[in-house]
């Protein structure tokens, strides 16, 4: 479902709670944002709960930092420690240091719901199309998006070639070593891609002041507007059950 939304009025709405995230200094709300975010990709979006699971990996290892450097030593500022004695964890440090890690949570969570939801094309095709991205940078960023898997199949392509020509069956994971040896080959190719990115873009009049056709740019519907104003809604619940409800408890 969320796939087929319009990218723009989603990621406003991913830009809204990345910002609520960062003010409310509540390690409820947080919480909160990192359950709806998970579960609006095992629920509405069908992913396995262990992908869920393993995305949150890398940002709980990130806000594992902030979590150690305010418990241990005691590097959280006054206003983080002064918000933080409201919380029910303890001393300051700690309390802060919680929050801080579930807000990086938080952020990362949001930010995957986009990531996983949203096809890069469609993102530049709206951009260009409703906010006036320059058809040179669009066209680059298209480039970008088919450079970036076709590196993989090239440096896959040198090791096999390599492998045959030393009649030996390459290694899963190149080492050290091999991956250095990659490093010219794909930069030789990607200067290459480069050029011809560059003379496409030329042939192509993306230069010229023009009014342009964009083909396959997503639409408007109503479907956009409903789920900004459920997103938001939940957001404000969300806020007022934490800092209104579950305080006065």
């Amino acid at each position: 479902m969320l796939s087929t939304l319009h990218p723009l009025p989603k990621l406003i709405v991913c830009l809204v709670w990345l910002a609520a995230s960062i003010a409310v200094f509540d390690p409820r709300f947080q919480a909160g944002i990192v359950v709806l975010a998970a579960l609006a990709l095992i629920l509405v979006e069908r992913r396995s709960p262990l992908l869920v699971l393993a995305l949150m990996i890398p940002f709980a290892l990130f806000g594992f930092g902030f979590l150690t450097t305010a418990t241990l030593f005691r590097e959280e500022s006054d206003f983080a420690t002064r918000m933080a004695a409201e919380t029910p964890f303890g001393s300051p440090a700690f309390s802060a240091g919680i929050v801080l890690f579930l807000r990086a949570i938080a952020c990362g969570m949001v930010s995957a719901v986009f990531v996983l939801t949203t096809e890069p094309g469609r993102f530049i095709k709206a951009l260009m199309a409703n906010w006036r991205l320059s058809p040179r940078i669009g066209y680059a960023l298209f480039s970008a998006l088919h450079l970036v898997p076709d590196l993989a199949s090239e440096a896959q392509q040198i090791r096999l070639a390599r492998a045959m020509k030393r009649a030996r069956t390459p290694r899963r994971i190149p080492g050290p070593v091999e991956t250095a040896s990659l490093v010219v080959p794909l930069l030789a190719f990607a200067i290459r891609r480069a050029n011809r990115a560059a003379i496409a873009m030329e042939a192509r009049g993306l230069g010229a002041a023009s009014a342009r056709t964009i083909v396959g740019a997503p639409q408007s519907r109503s479907a956009d507007a409903i789920f900004v104003i459920a997103s938001l809604a939940l957001l404000a619940i969300l806020f007022i059950l934490t800092s209104v409800v579950w305080r006065a408890w």
